[in-house]
């Protein structure tokens, strides 16, 4: 029998919940579960030292109204550090700068601007709302806000009356630019007095970012119409996007990590650490660690999206998880789950709404997906694409040798679809799954119906997700074929060999992947 796991805590209620995902049963996380994991080898050092960190003497000025709030200090493993709380809405451009002994911190959802509704305002065409989430103000254009955050700088949430997300909403941007040596790290505050092990997660709500892209599965308008809206799963309040620009900017995000996060409110309504909902591709994303998220390691819903460098290391529920319409182009992917815990390494539907357009296409080149265990809880299989969407592997590594490795679903009048070329797979003996019209059979021949597959590939990866010889020994697809925003590789997975370290430094190890960082996720950097 599959794993189902389920239990959450959420204040003081013990809740029994459903993870996202189009109409089956998923694990969003579970808080009280304790997970014994190997001791990471090599230990990742330096162990951090008490009293290294001094506190500011001040917090930093803050454009925004109300600036930032001076909140004491807070001592953890590295040290004391001072507090500076953002306010609850960032109404003007503002920057968080890199400060020796500053910790910022989000106490509930902090938004970043106010929303500017489903189309850029134009002087013919304004609009004016007046919200309680925008200080009762009433707006004609876009308040055009960018939240500037430095390169070193540690952001940290603590649950209040909702849960702490950073709500970057429609017109508007940020603008978070870490450095391979000094990556940003939004995280949790038990993160930061030094409570975590490999086993936390759950501890705050996470990122998201929303835009004008077009969507499906309409929770407002629709897609006939082309007026379709979503609001953000695990969002108390209204937190809506969608629209019909699919070039749209959110902004920046490169070098970062989201720590901890994954705050579920009820079934089928939770936040991950980073949440993309309708960006377009003048949004930039690149060098991302998603660590112990309580549901995916990501998820994004529509739009169009372009993102290289994505790690997800032990997601409670998908590493990665596509939805409702996107238009998806993801190169160099690390899927990493923990021993007996998460569900698929890629979940890939338009939560039921089958014959909604656009079909959801998304290609993933380059990937290396590694489950030690049976992990796939509701997913069945390490890999689920369902829903209306065609989806393209080029130079994947799924390494699963206790579970299946993919299974379609057949529903709606076109059902989903892949395409693969230079995917290798290691499975259980039964490899594929078919469900609804779709039967084991279907799911294999179309798998196989590409070149240079393998689907009883016998892997060699070393420390977890470096290509051996076997894998090196796999003719590459030459993924700019499909795309000019794909690279040209002469090899399989995510890292070539031991040679190739674009993972190293700007991440933080554990026990599950150890990326030779030297520094240990339940730790904080301290220069």
């Amino acid at each position: 029998m599959k794993k189902i796991s389920g239990l959450l805590l959420v204040g003081c209620s013990a809740l029994a919940l459903a993870g996202c995902g189009a109409d089956d049963i998923s694990s969003p996380g579970a808080g009280s579960i304790t997970i014994n994991n190997p001791t990471p080898t090599p230990t990742p050092t330096p162990t951090p030292t008490s009293g290294v960190v001094t506190p500011a003497a001040s917090c930093p000025s803050f454009n925004a109204t109300g600036g930032l709030t001076d909140s004491g200090t807070i001592t953890g493993p590295e040290g004391e550090w001072r507090v500076c709380t953002l306010p609850s809405l960032v109404d003007v451009s503002s920057s968080l700068p890199k400060v020796s002994g500053v910790l910022y911190r989000l106490n509930g959802r902090v938004d970043v601007g106010c929303d500017g509704g489903f189309s850029a305002p134009t002087a013919a065409a304004p609009f004016a709302t007046t919200t309680a989430s925008c200080g009762g103000r009433s707006l004609t254009a876009d308040t055009d806000v960018t939240l500037t955050i430095d390169p070193g700088v540690i952001v940290y949430g603590e649950n209040g009356a909702e849960p702490a997300w950073l709500a970057v909403n429609r017109g508007n941007k940020i603008n978070a630019v870490g450095t391979a040596s000094q990556p940003i790290i939004f995280t949790s505050r038990q993160n930061v007095v030094g409570t975590n092990d490999d086993s936390s997660q759950g501890q705050w709500g996470g990122v998201v970012l929303m835009g004008r892209g077009i969507v499906t599965d309409c929770a407002y308008g629709s897609t006939a119409a082309g007026t379709c809206e979503r609001d953000t799963e695990g969002s108390a309040n209204p937190a809506i996007f969608g629209g019909n620009d699919n070039s749209y900017n959110a902004g920046t995000m490169k070098y970062f990590q989201v720590r901890y996060s994954g705050f579920v409110l009820g079934a089928n309504s939770e936040l991950q650490s980073l949440t993309a909902e309708g960006i377009g591709d003048g949004t930039t994303l690149e060098y991302f660690q998603s660590v112990n998220s309580s549901d995916d390691g990501a998820e994004f819903f529509g739009g169009k999206v372009k993102f290289k460098h994505y790690i997800a290391v032990n997601a409670d529920d998908d590493s990665i998880d596509l939805d409702t319409g996107l238009e998806g182009y993801f190169q160099y992917l690390l899927l990493l789950q923990r021993d007996g815990d998460g569900d698929a390494l890629m979940e890939i539907d338009s939560n039921g709404a089958e014959s909604d357009t656009p079909r959801q296409k998304t290609i993933l080149a380059n990937f290396t997906g590694v489950q030690p265990s049976d992990n796939a809880n509701s997913d069945d299989a390490a890999v689920l694409i369902r829903g209306n969407s065609d989806i393209t592997w080029a130079n994947g590594i799924i390494n699963v040798p206790n579970n299946e490795c993919l299974r379609l679903n057949g529903s709606g009048t076109v059902p989903a679809t892949i395409t693969a070329d230079s995917v290798v797979m290691t499975c259980n003996s039964a490899i594929y799954l078919g469900t609804g019209t779709y039967t084991a059979a279907d799911t294999e021949a179309q798998f196989t119906a590409g070149t240079n597959n393998d689907d009883t590939f016998t892997s060699t990866l070393t420390s977890t997700f470096v290509n051996g010889s076997n894998e090196s020994g796999v003719p590459a697809f030459d993924a700019n074929t499909l795309d000019s925003f794909f690279d040209t590789t002469d090899y399989i997975g995510a890292v070539k060999d031991a040679a190739d370290t674009w993972y190293r430094g700007w991440t933080c190890d554990n026990a599950t992947a150890d990326f030779g960082s030297g520094s240990a996720c339940t730790a904080l950097p301290t220069t």
